[in-house]
């Protein structure tokens, strides 16, 4: 992302107030924000990592006057120290307007209905959606998840016409809809999904059973919640609201920034947030920058749909194994469905790759044949040979919150 003189001046002063905080007093000691007169300067800064923020549990990351926190909320990982994000007001209504261009660059309006299924409390995605159709004016459903016969009964009494939902949710309510013989009844006509990265076919299949358009929405607690950025209409990327923070694509061995539309790790500084500002916060998340004008017209520059995490990487047998490309591998082959899992065990001395993958097809000779064509694909896309097997629809495992891709059974 380029930085001009304000955007400049816009980051020193998000640094000079972070440095009030003890977090950043501390981190930057001895660091004149005034001092960083080009982005080369600003790039000498160092990152800020997730066990950081771990290690200032419970609240070592509050910058304003705890008298002015009016909420916490934590990420949803569930290994380690949990971190803690405290919010002030402002932080809140800056959110919900955030949001609220989400739904509005999606087209969402206040006669919509807004149909909500990831969860409340602590984790940030079921409040981040309300906050933003609450702020546009729009009805506001908050179902939370599970429960999927009544998600589908109030879906069709309450005439829904927005489903808010991990990628994983929505195919399974979508699998459930189709099965029921309810498509007519069931009056969606757009999907704003979030949470976890997903591929084309995974895409192709939610939209054409549902019948609804779909939005990528992108988020994070530690830099509010989902709604920092969302895709338009024309899906070629998602715009990211850069008055509320600059971002950067890095190379994410080196931590230097990544070549001219080349794939490296989003980091994030906050410009505006009062409760916990972050200042070069690596998210782990890969993408790249989409170039140009966005047919829409929207002056939000954009990145493009996220194809994993840096951290979700697995290394076999020098081969590295990232979600995004086994999507990209599966969504060509035809008669391969989105749903798949891999299994990696170390057997005898010697690394095993078992890859299930949901097909349409039944008979046992072709789903043979497809395991070959899939095991070709695999070896000369990603370097090494798997063993593929062909399950039929939904026998793979659904989730109702994210679903996990890749299990490294070797430690």
């Amino acid at each position: 992302m380029d930085m001009n003189n304000e955007m400049l001046e816009q980051i020193k002063k998000a640094i000079a107030y972070a440095m009030t905080g003890n977090f950043y007093g501390k981190r930057f000691k001895g660091i004149n924000p005034e001092d960083i007169k080009s982005k080369d300067d600003f790039e000498k800064l160092p990152f800020t990592e997730k066990e950081d923020l771990r290690g200032a549990y419970p609240l070592g990351l509050l910058a304003a006057d705890e008298e002015k926190v009016v909420r916490i909320h934590s990420s949803s990982g569930t290994t380690g120290t949990p971190v803690i994000i405290p919010y002030t007001r402002k932080d809140v209504e800056d959110w919900a307007l955030m949001f609220c261009r989400c739904y509005q660059t999606a087209g969402i309006t206040s006669m919509d209905r807004i149909h909500i299924t990831p969860g409340y409390g602590l984790w940030t995605a079921g409040i981040g959606f309300q906050l933003g159709a609450e702020r546009l004016g729009a009805m506001t459903i908050p179902m939370g998840p599970g429960n999927t016969d009544k998600q589908i009964k109030m879906m069709e009494d309450l005439r829904s016409t927005v489903l808010c939902a991990t990628s994983s949710y929505a195919l399974l309510l979508a699998e459930e809809i189709e099965k029921r013989g309810l498509r007519e009844k069931i009056c969606l006509k757009k999907g704003v999904i979030g949470s976890e990265r997903w591929g084309e076919k995974m895409r192709r299949r939610i939209a054409g059973e549902l019948g609804v358009e779909l939005y990528d929405i992108y988020g994070l607690t530690e830099i509010y919640g989902p709604g920092i950025g969302i895709s338009c209409k024309y899906q070629c990327g998602m715009h990211m609201w850069t008055d509320y923070l600059y971002y950067e694509i890095i190379d994410p061995k080196t931590g230097e920034q990544a070549e001219e539309g080349g794939i490296g790790e989003l980091v994030i500084t906050t410009l505006q947030k009062e409760g916990s500002p972050l200042i070069r916060y690596r998210t782990h998340d890969l993408t790249r920058e989409a170039g140009g004008v966005c047919p829409c017209g929207s002056p939000y520059p954009r990145i493009d749909t996220l194809i994993g995490r840096s951290d979700d990487m697995v290394k076999v047998k020098g081969a590295m194994i990232y979600p995004g490309r086994v999507d990209e591998l599966l969504g060509g082959i035809q008669d391969v469905s989105s749903e798949y899992q891999i299994q990696i065990d170390h057997l005898n001395g010697r690394d095993i790759v078992n890859l299930f993958f949901e097909t349409t097809l039944t008979d046992k000779a072709d789903m043979k044949a497809l395991e070959k064509t899939v095991e070709a694909a695999f070896k000369q896309n990603i370097g090494i040979t798997p063993h593929p097997v062909a399950v039929g629809m939904g026998e793979l495992p659904r989730s109702e919150k994210k679903s996990t891709r890749i299990f490294d059974n070797r430690y």
